[in-house]
């Protein structure tokens, strides 16, 4: 109830509190908070045992090329098809990352689907929040309308048979922690990029994973800003080289742990810098978790490259976008102009994620490609980047 005034005998006001019976408990509705810990969840009755990960001993042959077009060529320039029902869209940060609120992945009509394709290629990344009606039927669904389904070589499917193509993210409460076996740089990677054709638009959906403030983010840098981080010289250089992409040592780890590889290992050449066959733009091709020498350059020349542009991709903000899960929230990124990584550090809470990918075109360079910091600057009346190392200047906080 309401405060109200009270005469006092001498005259005077005072403002006095009529109590509610039904006024809660003030302790009672108090945040709860204690610094670095957080609610685990009991899974006893888990909703989603069919789609906990399993390896099964089968052995398939190697992969074909397949035709592939893009259906991001027949996206909208506005997007205006798929953001038609948005209630909200925004940006992480100028060069990566969007965030959509009102449209369900579920629904989405071929015209919308286009414009979500040309969204993807143009932002790197786009999440979506509460997919609930966005099952697993329905997410290969989608990803079959973009292309031929990747099946992974060698890590985990669902248990649920007939969906070889769907790979499964899992950590569990006895999980061990993983931070000592990689090197920060290590886990930067585009996901089988040792493929003729590796993916394109790639979706993840969280299905089980820690409370907010809990760890288990997953972190993107995109690859057209690794392009144009680099001056005009260091451009020209990379796009005259190629690389070589190894299933190897994927194929090694499996095979220690007593787990079967069911496609051969391959080792495949690709163009150190592509261009993008929808936007035009083009971008970095390099994925530390694959990429073991450059082509055509010495062994010292080729270790010291790998080293600088994995250090680029790791260590430069601008480039990178930081998601935080929440249960049901669907990422979707076109590998091919994104790497990606995992955090750790989100023990004992349990992380389960399922990812659906399509086989892209084969990574081609095409010299009459555009920047897209050039691009955009361009058409926004951007101020040009200036390059030059040698200046002076504060450093900016």
């Amino acid at each position: 109830m309401a405060p109200f005034l009270q005469e006092l005998p001498n005259g005077s006001l005072s403002i006095n509190v009529k109590p509610s019976l039904q006024s809660p408990d003030v302790e009672s509705t108090k945040p709860s908070y204690r610094p670095g810990q957080t609610h685990v969840e009991s899974h006893e009755a888990y909703e989603h045992e069919d789609l906990r990960p399993s390896f099964p001993d089968v052995h398939w042959a190697p992969l074909q090329e397949v035709p592939y077009h893009d259906k991001g060529l027949q996206g909208h320039s506005d997007f205006r098809n798929l953001l038609k029902g948005a209630t909200d869209v925004f940006d992480y940060n100028p060069r990566i990352g969007t965030e959509v609120h009102g449209v369900s992945l579920a629904k989405l009509t071929d015209a919308q689907r286009d414009d979500l394709a040309l969204l993807i290629a143009t932002r790197g990344v786009v999440f979506f929040r509460n997919q609930t009606d966005f099952d697993i039927e329905a997410q290969r669904k989608l990803g079959q309308y973009y292309g031929t389904l990747h099946k992974h070589a060698t890590t985990s499917v669902p248990r649920k048979d007939g969906l070889e193509d769907v790979h499964v993210v899992w950590a569990d409460e006895k999980t061990k922690d993983q931070r000592a076996l990689f090197t920060p740089t290590f886990l930067w990677h585009s996901d089988v990029t040792y493929e003729l054709q590796p993916p394109s638009y790639t979706s993840l959906k969280l299905l089980a994973g820690p409370p907010r403030g809990a760890g288990g983010d997953t972190l993107w840098a995109s690859q057209y800003a690794a392009y144009d981080s680099m001056s005009r010289q260091m451009q020209i250089y990379l796009e005259n080289l190629t690389a070589l992409h190894s299933a190897e040592l994927q194929a090694e780890g499996s095979r220690a742990l007593g787990r079967p590889v069911r496609r051969n290992p391959v080792v495949t050449e690709h163009p150190l810098v592509r261009t993008h066959p929808v936007t035009g733009w083009k971008s970095l091709f390099f994925s530390p978790g694959f990429v073991t020498k450059i082509v055509g350059v010495p062994k010292t020349e080729s270790d010291t490259i790998i080293r600088y542009l994995n250090e680029v991709i790791a260590t430069t903000p601008e480039l990178h976008v930081r998601y935080q899960w929440q249960k049901n929230d669907v990422a979707f990124w076109d590998n091919r102009i994104c790497n990606h990584s995992a955090s750790y550090g989100f023990a004992p809470h349990r992380r389960h994620a399922v990812r659906v990918a399509c086989q892209a075109e084969r990574p081609v360079f095409d010299a009459s490609g555009k920047s897209q910091e050039e691009d955009l600057s361009a058409r926004y009346g951007l101020p040009k980047v200036n390059k030059d190392g040698s200046r002076q200047s504060n450093y900016n906080d």
